[in-house]
C-alpha cells in the first residue's frame, strides 16, 4: 500500500531545489566576505574549511535523526537554519565570526543534504520508479537560480546585505512550500537505533563510487578555469565556459535521468555514465583548441549526470545498513571527495601538470563503469 503520492514527490522536488538555491548563493558571496573580513587568499582557504568541517560534523548523524524524528522535522529545521545563518555570512566582521558563520552553514547544509535524500530514498520507493535524478536534477536548478539571482541582485546595484536577506526569504518561502508534506513520521523500523553507525558492506564500496564522481565534480569546478586559460588558451574572463557547459550539461542529463534509468536500468546507465565521463576528460586532455576541450566538459557532465542518483538508489536498497544511515555515510564520504579533491588535483598539477591530473580521474570513471558488474543493488 502506497504511503506517499504526487504531493511529497513534490515536496522532495521543493527541498532540493531549495537546497541548491542556499549552496549555490554563497559563491557570489565570497569576495565580499573575504574583503570584509580582511583576509588573504590563503587565509580565505583556511577560513573555507570551517564549512566543510561542519557539513562532515553535522552528516553522519542525520540519518539517525531523521529516523527519530521524521524528515520533515529535520528537513524544516536544517533548512530554516541555513536561511537564518546566510545573512551572517555577509556582514561578518572578522575572521573569526566568519568562520563560526561558515561552520553553521556547512553544519545546517549538510544536516539538509542527508535529510532530503533520505526523503527521496522513501519516496521512490514508494513510488516504485526511478526519482532520483529529477530530484537531484532540481537541486542543479536551484545552482543556476541561487548563484544567478544573487549575481543579478549584486549586478544591479542591491547591497549584499539586502541581497542576501532577499535570497534567505526566497528559499525559506521555497521550504515552506514543501513543508506540509514532507515525510512526518519517524522511520519504525531505524527508531531506535544507535545515532552513529560506521559504514559497512555494500554501503564502502557505493560511498567509495559517490567519492570519485564528487572528487570530479570538485575538480571540474576548481580546476577547469585554470586549465582552460593556462594550458587552453582562453582569456580570463572565458575561463568560466568549462564549468558553465558542464553544470548545464548535468543539469540537463538529470532532469531527464528519470526516463534514462526506467529504460536501461542502473547498471547501464553507470557503465555507460562512467565511459562517458572519462571520454569527456581525455577529450579535455588531448583537446587541440579551448572548443574542443569545452565539448570534453561537455561529455563529462552528461556522464557523470546519473551516477550519484544511481548509486543513492543503491544505497538505499542495500539491506547492509539501515537506509538512513547508509545515506548518511555515502553523503559524508562523497563530500569528503569534494573536499580533498581540489587539494589533490592541486598537489598532481604541482608535481607533473593538470594534463596527468585530469587523466587521473578519466581513469577514476573508468573505474566506475568497470565495477558496476560487482554492484549488485545498482539493477
Amino acid at each position: 500500500m502506497k504511503t506517499t503520492g504526487l504531493k511529497q514527490r513534490i515536496s522532495t522536488r521543493l527541498a532540493f531545489l531549495a537546497a541548491g538555491m542556499a549552496m549555490s548563493a554563497w559563491a557570489p558571496l565570497v569576495p565580499y566576505a573575504q574583503a570584509r573580513a580582511g583576509v588573504e587568499q590563503g587565509q580565505l582557504g583556511l577560513l573555507l574549511l570551517c564549512l566543510g568541517i561542519g557539513s562532515l560534523l553535522a552528516m553522519p548523524v542525520t540519518g539517525a535523526l531523521a529516523a527519530r524524528f521524521g524528515c520533515r522535522r529535520i528537513v524544516l529545521a536544517s533548512g530554516l537554519g541555513c536561511c537564518a545563518v546566510f545573512p551572517f555570512l555577509a556582514i561578518a566582521p572578522g575572521a573569526a565570526t566568519l568562520a563560526v558563520a561558515l561552520f553553521l552553514f556547512g553544519a545546517t547544509i549538510g544536516t539538509l543534504d542527508v535529510a532530503m535524500n533520505i526523503q527521496a530514498v522513501i519516496v521512490e520507493k514508494d513510488y516504485g520508479g526511478s526519482l532520483m535524478s529529477g530530484f537531484h536534477g532540481l537541486f542543479s536548478v536551484g545552482g543556476i537560480v541561487g548563484a544567478g539571482s544573487m549575481t543579478l541582485m549584486l549586478w544591479a546595484g542591491m547591497g549584499i546585505v539586502p541581497a542576501a536577506l532577499a535570497m534567505a526569504v526566497a528559499v525559506a518561502l521555497v521550504l515552506l512550500g514543501a513543508g506540509p508534506h514532507l515525510l512526518r513520521e519517524p522511520i519504525a523500523a531505524e527508531r531506535d537505533g544507535p545515532m552513529l553507525v560506521m559504514p559497512h558492506g555494500s554501503v564502502i564500496f557505493i560511498g567509495a563510487l559517490c567519492g570519485v564522481v564528487f572528487l570530479a565534480e570538485g575538480a571540474v569546478l576548481d580546476w577547469s578555469a585554470v586549465f582552460l586559460t593556462s594550458a587552453g588558451g582562453l582569456s580570463a574572463g572565458q575561463g568560466g565556459l568549462g564549468y558553465a557547459a558542464f553544470a548545464c550539461a548535468m543539469t540537463i542529463g538529470r532532469l531527464n535521468g528519470d526516463r534514462i534509468v526506467q529504460r536501461w536500468g542502473g547498471r547501464r546507465v553507470l557503465l555507460l555514465g562512467g565511459l562517458g565521463a572519462a571520454a569527456g576528460f581525455f577529450a579535455v586532455v588531448l583537446a587541440s583548441s579551448p572548443w574542443l576541450a569545452l565539448l570534453g566538459f561537455v561529455l563529462i557532465g552528461f556522464g557523470a549526470s546519473n551516477i550519484v542518483p544511481v548509486l543513492f538508489t543503491a544505497a538505499g536498497n542495500q539491506k547492509d545498513m539501515p537506509a538512513s544511515m547508509a545515506i548518511s555515510a555515502i553523503t559524508t564520504i562523497g563530500y569528503a571527495g569534494i573536499l580533498a579533491g581540489p587539494a589533490l588535483i592541486g598537489l598532481i598539477a604541482h608535481a607533473s601538470s593538470l594534463h596527468l591530473a585530469f587523466t587521473g580521474l578519466a581513469c577514476g570513471m573508468l573505474l566506475i563503469a568497470a565495477s558496476t558488474p560487482l554492484h549488485k543493488p545498482v539493477e
